[in-house]
């Protein structure tokens, strides 16, 4: 039986986390390894300079074996596929995000971080993402579908699977988009809100503001028109 090892940014107990556990028990034995609270934009960053926990946790679904870790959702992979599942993993399953993973902030994501290091470590890795909002129509419906062509679909080296799921109704969802690429547009355009402490200390609040133009055949043009996105991602620096 294959072995899928299960991480995310969110946090063990995440909703999405919870939903793709249950999905990837129909394809084989499932581990989670997962940070112990929030960990996202923490990107592919690691714990080098000292040690951190990972303990066994009660899951909230039958017969998936899971851990919280202390470090980045990256440290979960690497102990997840170097110490925790027995033989390594087959896959590696990043997700599900609460919020997108795509054009100019998949560099920050720490979904896509731990993917990454998945992929490094030569696993096959799908990283999964919807909207930050409680609309799981589209989800639900393509999930499973999208995991089963994906999971045996070969990558080349250092590349993942990305996946992104709108977040609208299933009627107004356009269905798959296959072979996006990265869109190298922003998703927000970023600025800092500056408010002055005193006469030598700034404090500084980012504010994003949605970016709604995209080039076509591209993550982030996809998203826009509701449809779900299917591309792969590589990053080797």
């Amino acid at each position: 039986m294959r072995k899928i090892l299960i991480t995310n940014d969110d946090g063990i107990f995440a909703d999405g986390i919870i939903r793709l556990a249950r999905a990837a028990k129909k394809y084989g034995e499932v581990w989670v390894v997962a940070p112990d609270g929030q960990r996202s934009a923490a990107s592919h960053s690691i714990s080098l300079r000292h040690s951190f926990d990972a303990w066994e946790v009660d899951f909230p679904v039958e017969g998936v074996h899971a851990f919280a870790c202390e470090g980045t959702p990256a440290d979960c992979v690497r102990i997840g596929v170097l110490n925790i599942v027995p033989g390594k993993p087959d896959h590696v399953f990043s997700g599900i995000n609460y919020g997108y993973n795509l054009a100019s902030d998949i560099q920050y994501s720490a979904t896509a971080g731990a993917a990454f290091e998945a992929a490094f470590q030569r696993v096959h890795t799908i990283a999964f993402s919807e909207g930050a909002e409680d609309i799981h129509e589209v989800t639900d419906r393509y999930l499973d579908e999208l995991i089963a062509e994906l999971i045996d679909k070969p990558l080349d080296l250092w590349e993942i699977w990305n996946v992104n799921f709108p977040s609208c109704s299933l009627a107004d969802c356009g269905g798959i988009l296959r072979d996006r690429t990265v869109s190298t547009d922003d998703f927000y355009h970023d600025h800092y809100i500056e408010t002055r402490l005193d006469d030598k200390r700034i404090n500084f609040t980012v504010e994003g503001v949605r970016n709604w133009a995209a080039k076509e055949g591209t993550d982030l043009r996809a998203i826009l028109d509701n449809c779900v996105s299917v591309g792969k991602a590589k990053n080797i620096s």
